[in-house]
């Protein structure tokens, strides 16, 4: 399974993504520190609007395997400038949460993920489970792929 890097603002719904990813129960929890886990990095939101502390999110893309920028459909500006996905040498996907709240502009969200860089958006919203298994499926596509490859070989 590829291991995913989330970043995004305080609120943007990481450490809710990151529960419903492992199946846990959402429940708040306020992220004060890079926590590792076996296929994500849920980083704190301050890392990404703090100028001094990006550097260390980039720092941290390298223990990763994909970066997930992570924007709310409820924001009323993006947190990331056009073309920043070329700052990274890995591969950038965009992460739409909050699908589902009355104030959500989803394609909105999107739009600014792609003018950040991001080619695969995934829309979602933790709490409903919407979206969670499309995350899970590409992270796991790499493995499908690697399966498919050796079962060719061995024919």
């Amino acid at each position: 399974m590829k291991k995913i890097i989330l970043i995004g603002r305080s609120g943007a719904g990481k450490t809710t993504l990151t529960q419903a990813l492992k199946g846990e129960e959402i429940k708040y929890h306020k992220t004060q520190y890079v926590n590792y886990f076996e296929c994500i990095i849920d980083t704190p939101g301050e890392y990404a609007q703090t100028h001094e502390l990006g550097y260390a999110l980039a720092l941290y893309s390298y223990e990763a395997d994909v970066v997930g920028l992570l924007l709310a459909a409820t924001e009323p500006y993006s947190l990331y400038p056009p073309n920043i996905t070329c700052m990274v040498n890995r591969e950038v996907v965009g992460i739409v949460t909050q699908i589902n709240d009355p104030k959500a502009n989803p394609e909105r969200s999107a739009r600014w993920l792609r003018l950040s860089g991001c080619k695969k958006i995934f829309f979602v919203d933790s709490k409903a489970g919407t979206g969670v298994s499309d995350i899970l499926d590409y992270l796991n596509e790499e493995q499908r792929e690697e399966i498919h490859t050796n079962n060719k070989n061995n024919s």
